[in-house]
């Protein structure tokens, strides 16, 4: 039976490809594919991507590999591969494209030692945390979001890839808990909250790397940076509409990127929106 113009449309392959200026090095393509076939081909960066949905197969290092909901993929630069689709489900996945320079520059970061070289021995690897955290990537990358947070969750994926995955691991560099830095963002965060602020600008003013800055504020206030940020933004944004300010100009006063980026980052810390805030206060 001919298939009605709905499911084919239904079925149709989709795809999204593009650069983040907060995320130098990368590219970003998400997929829903079901006919589509890629030839036999090389990219000069890594790839990295989590499959979310469906199942697909690569041809690689002269095996075919199946590539399963809930694997990762992770493929070293300039070595051929292939990708199809396995079944009628389709097949839905993040990948990240990343120049080795970006990556060797996390591996710096981590151990603080110059890195030559990173490799990923095995092309396929089940890992849910770092899978999790691939997800939550994507949720920052499509839907309205700070340029620390999306900073932060590439930065996180990363150095988890590096840690775990690569073939010889950086040790991460032990520092003390760094008082004096973490006070200095801390500080500089609440003068500053309504600005776009970066992760490599805090850590500048800390004097730290950026991954080092992650750890120690994490590990002396419970929260990592953009975590901080949002809920300085989220307790000024909460005194405001309780004066009567609209809603609308509260989220550009507090530094969110429009009224629906505070209400999800509201409910998420109080577990109530703005509006329903406003209802409890009447």
């Amino acid at each position: 039976m001919r298939q009605s113009s709905h499911t084919q449309a239904r079925h149709r392959d989709q795809a999204k490809f593009w650069q983040d200026p907060a995320m130098e090095g990368v590219e970003i393509l998400h997929a829903h594919y079901f006919t589509h076939s890629f030839s036999r081909h090389t990219h000069d960066g890594f790839t990295i991507s989590v499959i979310h949905q469906g199942l697909g197969a690569f041809w690689y290092r002269g095996s075919v590999h199946p590539s399963p909901a809930g694997y990762l993929g992770l493929l070293n630069p300039d070595e051929p591969h292939t990708g199809h689709v396995v079944g009628d489900g389709g097949w839905t996945y993040l990948a990240l494209y990343v120049t080795p320079a970006r990556l060797l520059q996390v591996a710096n970061e981590i151990s603080g030692k110059s890195w030559k070289s990173c490799w990923f021995p095995e092309p396929m690897v089940q890992d849910e945390q770092l899978a999790q955290s691939m997800r939550m990537l994507h949720s920052a990358l499509i839907e309205p979001c700070s340029v620390i947070e999306r900073e932060s969750k590439l930065l996180s994926v990363f150095a988890h890839l590096l840690i775990r995955h690569t073939e010889d691991t950086p040790v991460v560099k032990l520092l003390g808990q760094e008082h004096r830095a973490v006070k200095l963002v801390r500080e500089y965060i609440e003068a500053n909250y309504p600005e776009n602020l970066s992760l490599q600008q805090l850590a500048e003013i800390a004097q730290l790397s950026s991954f080092h800055l992650t750890l120690v504020f994490r590990h002396a206030v419970g929260l990592p940076p953009h975590a901080y940020l949002n809920q300085v933004r989220v307790n000024r944004a909460k005194a405001l509409i309780m004066a009567g300010e609209p809603i609308a100009q509260v989220a550009y006063a507090t530094g969110f990127v429009d009224q629906s980026h505070l209400t999800r980052r509201f409910k998420q810390i109080l577990g109530v929106t703005p509006g329903q805030l406003i209802r409890i206060q009447n």
